[in-house]
């Protein structure tokens, strides 16, 4: 087994190869080692999706919670793993500081701090404390066994889709210390290859509805495309048609996708 700082290495190392870093999101231990068994090379919890294992909405998990759900994907391969951290679980940057340095004691590669603060009256951090808030993150992720930090302007998916702001705080998070940069929402081709020019760090996309191919943002500079909780509800989805078609219809069709999962499953896991 490689040891936290080989994965972080490997993981950072990974944001400068030829092809966009492929970081799909394990909602549990069994879909990380079904994930790690299909290729990829690293993995990356989700928020909603991990909450979604405890039948909550995306935040609706603590931080023992969140790290004791991160330390079990880390467990489950040789992967190096990234963590979604939300927002620090605190507000100052003392608090976000020791959320991060209780996440590299998990075995993680990595992990992401983002600048939506959860206040609906307020939902993003004012620029100079999500800066400072980034400093914190940024000096405790390098004390030591190095962890690859990730920051996130949350301004699309919060109601305020400010291109311009969103840059500025992605430079601002750059020079905090900022492995790698994360506009979340951002999935315009053209907006997205301007927040890759005016940054000098590896830039991740969310692949959502409508974004563009991989390798469109690949031609574009983008480093990192992950898919959040996607394949969590892509699953749940699945669930719901299969119990659907059994309560509504009383047929069994289902069992061709469940065939196709139990012989992945047969294949990537052990007795």
């Amino acid at each position: 087994m490689s040891t936290q700082p080989e994965k972080a290495e490997r993981f950072l190392a990974r944001h400068h190869g030829a092809a966009p870093l492929l970081l799909p999101n394990p909602w549990d231990r069994g879909s990380a080692v079904l994930l790690a068994s299909l290729g990829f090379e690293a993995l990356a919890t989700t928020s909603s999706g991990s909450a979604s294992t405890l039948g909550r909405l995306d935040g609706g998990m603590n931080r023992s919670e969140a790290l004791e759900h991160a330390a079990s994907i880390v467990d489950a391969t040789d992967l190096p793993v990234s963590a979604d951290l939300e927002h620090g679980f605190a507000d100052d940057p003392a608090g976000v500081a020791e959320t991060i340095t209780l996440a590299r004691g998990t075995g993680l590669a990595g992990c992401s701090v983002e600048d939506y603060s959860g206040d609906a009256d307020s939902p993003i951090y004012d620029v100079g404390l999500a800066t400072e808030r980034v400093v914190a993150a940024a000096e405790a992720a390098h004390d030591g066994t190095r962890m690859v930090l990730t920051a996130r302007a949350e301004n699309y998916v919060r109601g305020r889709p400010d291109l311009a702001d969103t840059i500025a705080r992605l430079q601002r998070y750059q020079d905090a210390g900022a492995d790698v940069l994360f506009a979340t929402g951002v999935v315009a081709l053209d907006d997205v290859r301007q927040v890759v020019a005016a940054v000098d760090r590896p830039v991740n996309v969310l692949a959502l509805p409508g974004c563009p191919s991989v390798a469109a943002l690949a031609a574009v500079g983008v480093r990192r495309i992950s898919i959040g909780g996607a394949f969590a509800f892509a699953a749940y989805g699945a669930l719901v048609e299969a119990a659907t078609e059994l309560r509504d219809e009383g047929t069994y069709g289902y069992w061709a996708r469940a065939g196709a999962g139990s012989k992945a499953a047969r294949s990537a896991f052990r007795p």
